[in-house]
């Protein structure tokens, strides 16, 4: 920039002018933000964010995320401009730009890798999807956790393999929205000096000024949470921008927050400085005079001026390349002499899995006493986290509960390294470790976890089902960016008793289910537990959660019962496979034991009842029709579910005539046995449904009966 100031301002203001009729093109999008933030984007990337635009997935690239993703078309334009080449599957093969100019003019239509908001996967360079404010900084959090713990675990003497900063620009809706502040609070306690937030402070959303709603001081509430904290007065004044960037990378063990104030429409003369600038185009009007503001023809459209591609290619290209190249050297100095350790990091980035990684897992005995499946998982997660050195994760400050704690050598906390020195053979606390604290941040957490996922580590997050609800907006996005996120939710039905219906789950189930790519996995017993971990450890492109009792549940005979094995099909005959039945058992988790139960009664009594486990719609759903048929045959009619839980979705496996156990009001603060009883969840129902259905069925070959339902009734005590 100090040697070509001129043609650091025509780039600044291409970046604006491509912004603005990309919005105006598409009648559709937030011209005001790029225009004011323009300089502050272009003096990071241009000065010092260190990114190679020919392999957007070198492991040590710094990383950008824009958590005001309505403002992507700022973006956009800095992906095209500094040519950065397409990756993955949204893109053709062969040497292509990400983000072309015509890409741009067609900004927000279908096909074009400029979507509404950022979407990771769909356009290289996109490091995390945003648009729900507040996300992209906190998941940002967790992609300086993961720096912080890769550097910890793998750099060696001379081998700094992992020094990367994270950079994130964001709003004053970002500011407000709560997981921010979550994000905020925990990345100070654990003082991630290499995390860098950019407030672009331009006083406007969508309602007006902020003074209506938002009048905190900002500053202060940083400093109180642990940060080192900036202010650049106009964001036009590049000489002050670069000093804030380089005060950055000067800070130790602290996050750094610059707050930048810059006007939302700048140049606009009658929309800068005014809501109006914020979420509609400006005009073909106002355009044109903004265009003249800045020195640009305002006859042109997409006009990118000669010189400016150059340019970036110049700077940061060429600083990436050169970047690029010497930790390449680097990593194959490392890979002489560490190949155990390359090759783990080789793995993290294909997430593929250690060899034997679950050979330490050994099936749980048949038990009637058996033991809850939170305490199956926590055997088992323990297991597979000593052969997967990057599985780590916490709990919403529920470790205990959730039976998330890595409980061997050397697991240790994820810290901020303490100044007073530690034994080398002690398990110590520091960025090495695989325990990471979240705190009461639960929304926080899961974005954190997405973090830690888009930068190739193995996260696993947990609370209890019910307060699902305050991760609810990050799964989706965990979902939506097909990452393996594994959610583990436990306390997971009526039956964990005492605590009440604030702490029932009762529609979890079904609002977890209705969510498009994500897998539920909610297993019956220990050995389903098991296998729900191997299907989990295999995915590479499925965000999960993992339902669990708190309760114990008996521990099937498998050489009564079936394998366990069946739980990768999503469902399975887990008793009766035999002969045509009479009338089919469906449920899932701890509801699976009563129907055991009712299942010996019925036989007992010469009724041929099949149980069907199905702890996994989603992956029920993926397997052929001759399968599916094989588990349900469409001829069989009578059919009886049993979930403690909303029964919305189990009609489409007990068809219309079915009889559905289940849930339609809130639950009871009684102990876990009288509230199941209260609610009807006993065998004798179930053997009772099943009759009804046989007996109805038989009747409908003659006379079609009407829709009933069975289902619990729930009444005041």
């Amino acid at each position: 920039m100090q040697d070509a100031p001129e043609l650091d301002q025509l780039c600044i203001n291409t970046l604006r002018t491509l912004s603005m009729d990309a919005v105006q093109k598409a009648r559709s999008g937030h011209p005001g933000t790029p225009m004011g933030a323009a300089p502050t984007v272009y003096c990071l990337w241009q000065e010092f964010l260190r990114y190679d635009p020919a392999d957007a997935s070198w492991p040590n690239r710094d990383r950008f995320v824009l958590s005001a993703g309505h403002a992507c078309a700022l973006l956009y334009s800095l992906i095209y401009l500094s040519g950065i080449k397409a990756q993955g599957y949204a893109y053709p093969a062969g040497d292509h730009l990400a983000v072309t100019l015509d890409d741009l003019m067609n900004f927000r239509q279908a096909g074009s890798h400029c979507t509404g908001h950022p979407e990771h996967g769909w356009t290289t360079g996109v490091e995390t999807t945003t648009g729900p404010l507040g996300q992209g900084l906190a998941t940002s959090v967790g992609m300086a956790m993961a720096e912080r713990w890769l550097a910890a675990t793998y750099n060696r003497p001379e081998l700094p393999l992992f020094d990367h900063n994270v950079y994130a620009l964001c709003g004053d809706g970002d500011m407000m929205e709560g997981v921010s502040s979550e994000a905020a609070s925990l990345a100070g306690h654990l003082q991630l000096s290499h995390l860098c937030w950019i407030y672009d402070s331009n006083h406007i959303s969508i309602e007006g000024s902020t003074e209506l709603s938002f009048t905190e001081n900002v500053a202060a509430r940083f400093i109180a949470y642990g940060w080192h904290v900036i202010c650049v007065d106009d964001v036009n004044d590049t000489m002050s921008l670069r000093t804030a960037y380089q005060e950055f990378l000067d800070t130790d063990h602290k996050p750094t927050l610059i707050i930048t104030h810059s006007h939302i429409g700048y140049g606009a003369p009658h929309k800068q400085d005014t809501r109006e600038a914020h979420g509609e185009p400006l005009g073909e009007g106002e355009l044109r005079l903004a265009k003249q503001f800045y020195g640009c023809n305002p006859d042109k459209h997409f006009d990118v001026p000669r010189g400016v591609v150059a340019h970036f290619a110049a700077q940061f290209g060429k600083r990436g390349n050169q970047a690029h190249a010497i930790w390449t050297n680097l990593f194959n100095s490392y890979q002489q002499q560490y190949p155990d350790l390359a090759n783990q990091i080789h793995q993290m980035q294909e997430r593929t899995l250690p060899d034997g990684w679950d050979e330490g897992i050994t099936a749980f005995p048949a038990d009637a006493k058996g033991l809850s499946t939170r305490d199956a998982s926590g055997k088992v997660l323990n297991q597979i986290a000593r052969y997967v050195p990057w599985l780590l994760g916490g709990a919403a400050d529920l470790a205990p509960s959730t039976k998330t704690e890595l409980q061997f050598d050397f697991a240790g906390d994820f810290q901020a390294p303490s100044s007073e020195p530690a034994e080398e053979s002690a398990a110590s606390n520091n960025y090495r470790g695989r325990n990471i604290h979240f705190g009461v941040r639960e929304h926080a957490m899961v974005a954190i976890g997405n973090g830690l996922s888009l930068s190739r580590l193995r996260p696993y997050v947990a609370s209890f089902l019910v307060f699902s609800d305050y991760c609810r907006a990050a799964l989706r996005l965990s979902a939506m960016m097909e990452l393996p996120l594994i959610a583990i939710f436990t306390h997971d039905s009526i039956s964990m008793g005492e605590d009440g219906p604030t702490h029932q789950p009762v529609e979890h189930l079904a609002s977890l289910r209705a969510m498009p790519g994500m897998l539920v996995l909610r297993p019956a017993d220990a050995n389903e537990v098991i296998e729900a971990w191997r299907v989990i450890m295999q995915s590479k492109n499925k965000a999960t959660c993992l339902i669990l009792s708190r309760q114990t549940l008996p521990v099937l005979d498998r050489t009564i019962y079936a394998s366990a094995a069946g739980v990768a099909r999503g469902a399975y005959i887990l008793a009766g496979s035999e002969d045509i039945p009479d009338v089919i058992l469906l449920a899932t988790g701890s509801e699976i034991a009563l129907c055991v139960t009712a299942y010996e009664q019925l036989c007992a009594e010469g009724i041929k009842a099949r149980i069907v486990s199905m702890p996994s719609w989603e992956l029920f759903e993926s397997q052929d029709a001759a399968y599916r048929d094989q588990i349900l045959p469409p001829l069989i009619l009578a059919r009886v579910s049993v979930e403690q839980a909303s029964m919305f979705g189990w009609e489409r496996y007990t068809g219309s005539y079915g009889s559905m156990l289940g849930m339609h009001s809130f639950g009871l603060s009684a102990p876990g046995a009288v509230v199941s009883h209260f609610f009807g969840f006993e065998a004798s129902h179930i053997v009772t449904a099943a009759k009804m259905q046989i007996a109805r069925h038989l009747a409908s070959a003659i006379i079609p009966a009407p829709l009933t339902v069975q289902t619990t009734q729930a009444t005041t005590p």
